[in-house]
């Protein structure tokens, strides 16, 4: 048998239309495909480079008919921009170690991220989830998944991340952290630690999910410099005009 041969056809559905998460007053829809079988990684490589993300054992793309303010970014880590506000962030956290384990949830990991989510997102339907819920997250999934748990001195666990690794870099899936260590800045030190990782394996970008312009939460992403936008089909730098 070839691989032609064995290769699986993808079906792609669309959703109803649903509340949307980030701007209040609209609905999202989304396209949306399994990952499965012998070629999920691959599949899931090339749907990345298509702007689609990964929740579970599915990849989706927002496909809301009049609107198309979630734009797919990633940051180019080779050539990526340090500057002073960061390497204080990193000098703040330079007490924490970083491990990276196989896609296994904890009762540890859940009592920070039920912290996070209270703290954070309290109206937010994560805000519910239980453990059965969290465990899902984290474990249901069929490509290349880690956990990096990141601890102070005395071994206390500060934050997580849920990351997929793909062909060209690392995908930050979800993470969460400490909310009563705002000093830390823990969320832009995950994402300069995963930038630091992807440039030590010698790959090219940490893909971030989606930026929204009208979206304050979204803000912090295009801090992260080069960062490139997907739009009409193609990956471009992206800049303050976008």
């Amino acid at each position: 048998m070839t691989v032609n041969q064995r290769r699986q056809t993808q079906h792609y559905f669309i959703t109803a239309p649903m509340p949307c998460p980030y701007l209040p007053g609209r609905f999202e829809r989304k396209l949306v495909t399994e990952l499965r079988g012998p070629e999920a990684n691959s599949i899931h490589d090339l749907l990345s480079r298509a702007g689609f993300r990964r929740s579970h054992s599915i990849a989706y793309l927002p496909a809301c008919g009049d609107c198309d303010a979630c734009i797919p970014v990633r940051v180019c880590a080779q050539e990526f921009q340090d500057h002073r506000s960061f390497r204080r962030n990193r000098a703040a956290n330079a007490d924490l170690t970083r491990k990276i384990f196989a896609a296994s949830a904890t009762q540890e990991q859940y009592r920070l991220f039920s912290d996070y989510q209270d703290a954070r997102h309290g109206d937010g339907d994560m805000a519910r989830m239980d453990t059965r819920d969290y465990r899902a997250m984290m474990e249901d999934t069929t490509v290349d998944t880690s956990i990096f748990e990141y601890r102070t001195t005395d071994g206390k666990l500060i934050a997580v991340a849920l990351v997929d690794a793909l062909s060209d870099g690392l995908s930050a899936v979800y993470s969460f952290f400490d909310p009563k260590e705002d000093r830390r800045s823990l969320g832009t030190f995950i994402i300069l630690d995963l930038i630091e990782e992807t440039a030590r394996l010698g790959l090219p970008f940490v893909y971030l999910g989606y930026w929204v312009r009208d979206c304050r939460k979204m803000a912090y992403k295009t801090r992260f410099k080069p960062i490139e936008s997907f739009r009409n089909g193609q990956w471009t730098v992206h800049s303050a005009e976008d």
